[in-house]
């Protein structure tokens, strides 16, 4: 039951980050945050969920909108 709230909790978290971070550095930070917070959820590696939704958070709203602020 622990584990169920705890995933509504990061997914609450996760959405009201979603849209933040003007910068790709910024939505890099936000997707990292949320990326070690699944992983600790899903009893994966913190580090390695950091780094994937870091890269995610930065890269992926430029390959979704290149015109996005701060995509070159």
């Amino acid at each position: 039951m622990s584990n169920i709230l705890r995933a509504f909790g990061v997914l609450a978290v996760a959405g009201t980050l979603a849209a933040c971070g003007a910068t790709p550095a910024e939505r890099a930070a936000t997707g990292a945050l949320v990326g070690a917070a699944a992983a600790d959820l899903t009893d994966n590696s913190v580090l390695t969920g950091a780094l994937v939704g870091g890269a995610i958070g930065g890269v992926g709203p430029c390959i979704t909108n290149p015109n996005a602020a701060g995509c070159y």
